[in-house]
């Protein structure tokens, strides 16, 4: 994955910032997903930046007012199961797991925002507290504040673009 981020030089002109590889981080605690962070922002409306503000503390949850944008690589569930650690995981990353004595799946868990995903490799079900659904490659999911997990039953990754904006709960 290469990642291109434009600004504005001293002059005002639109210029390439950064032109490159992303790094991604492997999350054991997640069961080895693979996290990209791209871009984030802090505010509403969004400052323009120079600075490379894809680099910012791992959560999953934006700031307030802000919003995340990332891929995520879901291992499939064979695998991903066998290592998923979710109070650990999900309290490290700043939300909490959904009670275990009411989660369909491991991976269950709720966050205070609004995220667009698009899935652009691979299958994955969305799974939600009543019923699931699959969604396949150039599908879009818009997930409203609800409890849900990401359950990759194939034997192939699954590649998935989010966009979380900070919400009102």
């Amino acid at each position: 994955m290469k990642r291109i981020v434009t600004g504005h030089d001293a002059r005002g002109r639109s210029v390439v910032m950064i032109d490159g590889r992303p790094p991604s981080v492997v999350l054991e605690k997640a069961g080895g997903l693979r996290l990209t962070e791209l871009w984030a922002t802090s505010e509403a409306p969004a400052q323009l930046s120079t600075a490379d503000r894809g680099q910012r503390a791992r959560r999953i949850e934006p700031d307030a007012n802000g919003s995340v944008f990332r891929i995520i690589e879901y291992p499939p569930d064979a695998e991903r199961l066998k290592t998923l650690k979710p109070e650990e995981h999900f309290a490290s990353m700043g939300v909490r797991a959904a009670d275990s004595a009411k989660r369909r799946h491991p991976g269950m868990h709720r966050t205070r925002t609004l995220d667009y995903a698009i899935v652009l490799s691979g299958e994955v079900y969305a799974v939600l507290d009543d019923g699931e659904v699959l969604l396949t490659a150039g599908d879009v999911l818009v997930q409203q504040g609800t409890n849900h997990a990401w359950s990759n039953r194939s034997s192939a990754p699954c590649r998935i673009a989010f966009v979380l904006i900070d919400a009102a709960a």
